[in-house]
């Protein structure tokens, strides 16, 4: 039986990394895909395969089309196939709304929203003559309920939502699967400038008393990847109850 091939964009650290082990370490072909984080990238590839799993690396800014589009061609040109995209590039740039500068805001969609755009959109010319395939995008909790000091944020957020819930609709046919997973507070880069009174804050307001892990988020998608097969369009929030 072949192996299934699983392209994770922003592999190489927080989410994106823990998602990129667990696949390769339940048998995924996985392509780890990096912009910056060159050092990271290469430290999670050799890692991986000196386990003996099949994995790749490539570089590219999936908020440009053209290096989306290679990204997916290099995967095929790998791997075949496309069974599984995980959507998970992004950044966070907390700040007052009337502080967000016009560059910011066009960052700021064009790497957290046009790029599940362009890479969905080349991947689907493989996955739909196929005729199966699951995509999850990785949302956030803030793209449910908008966070002040992330409205250029949270507004990305939602749109992954409503692209999801849209897409699943229109994908449905073809038996490919569209799930998005919305994290609450998980312990990434994104929180390393919180005070750890903040941390313990969110702690708190956490009913499980607890920050996420990576690896919470990752189970999830391995879950809609392996047993999602009758779920599609959903947001699922894996937040610890933050947000109920």
């Amino acid at each position: 039986m072949n192996k299934k091939t699983a392209l994770i964009t922003g592999s190489s650290r927080g989410i994106g990394r823990a998602i990129a082990i667990l696949f390769a370490r339940n048998n995924y072909n996985v392509v780890i895909n990096y912009n910056k984080s060159e050092k990271e990238a290469q430290e999670l590839y050799d890692m991986l395969s000196k386990e003996n799993l099949n994995v790749k690396i490539f570089k590219a800014d999936v908020s440009n089309v053209q290096e989306a589009n290679a990204l997916v061609n290099y995967t095929i040109g790998q791997f075949e196939n496309i069974d599984v995209l995980v959507n998970n590039a992004g950044i966070s740039k907390p700040c007052l709304f009337t502080d967000i500068s016009y560059e910011q805001w066009d960052e700021m969609i064009s790497t957290n929203l046009s790029s599940v755009f362009y890479v969905t959109k080349k991947a689907l010319q493989y996955m739909l003559p196929n005729q199966s395939g699951h995509i999850i995008n990785i949302s956030s909790m803030w793209g449910l309920v908008g966070s002040s000091f992330e409205v250029d944020y949270s507004a990305t957020k939602a749109g992954i939502i409503g692209m999801t819930k849209a897409l699943a609709k229109e994908l449905g046919p073809s038996n490919i699967n569209v799930n998005a997973i919305a994290p609450g507070v998980i312990q990434t880069d994104m929180l390393n400038d919180l005070s750890q009174d903040t941390m313990d804050m969110l702690k708190e307001e956490t009913p499980l008393m607890r920050i996420g892990k990576p690896e919470d988020i990752a189970k999830c998608a391995l879950f809609l990847a392996e047993q999602g097969d009758f779920i599609t369009g959903q947001v699922i929030s894996s937040n610890g109850g933050f947000v109920i």
